[in-house]
């Protein structure tokens, strides 16, 4: 497992979607999730330091874990299957410890809120770095928006490292309670 830190959280324009950008945190390998609205605005909420007058779910879900005399330990980013990532919530409560299935956005929503690190399968990393570098060696057109299956293909893996590094957060949206 590696440590990674959040690089980035934007919006992908070509995909209509949210992203969130996962990087190692002592070096330049990234890991780009897809995700939610509701779990992109979580996170961006929790990153700005946006207040809130009632707890939104993953601060709930924070309010849980330490109600039970709980720790969130860590979030691993464990595997992807058929383009849908996974991850587990590893927590300790009275010196068990547990392992909890949950999506990658959700548990790095939460996360945040539990200051705890996150890590991603090394293989994870490695495959994409190695889909970035076979697209830069073939020297590819990028694939037609929206077609999921292209990112595994051509120039897109490239094209979106470059689309991802140029987002600043305002490219996410404003918020307004």
């Amino acid at each position: 497992m590696v440590e990674v830190i959040i690089s980035k959280l934007g919006h992908d324009g070509q995909q209509k979607t949210f992203v969130v950008v996962l990087q190692e945190k002592d070096g330049t390998r990234v890991l780009p999730i897809w995700i939610g609205r509701p779990e992109a605005e979580s996170i961006a909420a929790h990153m700005h330091g946006v207040p809130r007058e009632r707890p939104m779910t993953h601060d709930l879900a924070k309010a849980l874990v330490a109600a039970l005399d709980g720790t969130l330990t860590k979030v691993v980013v464990t595997r992807v299957e058929e383009h849908t990532y996974y991850a587990e919530m590893h927590l300790v409560r009275a010196g068990e410890a547990y392992v909890v299935d949950a999506r990658p956005s959700d548990a790095i929503a939460i996360v945040l809120r539990c200051a705890a690190p996150i890590f991603a399968a090394e293989s994870l990393l490695n495959d994409y770095e190695q889909m970035a570098a076979d697209e830069a060696d073939a020297g590819e057109e990028v694939p037609s928006a929206g077609d999921v299956a292209a990112a595994e293909s051509g120039s897109y893996a490239e094209n979106l490292r470059r689309h991802l590094e140029q987002l600043d957060p305002e490219d996410f949206g404003k918020f307004s309670l």
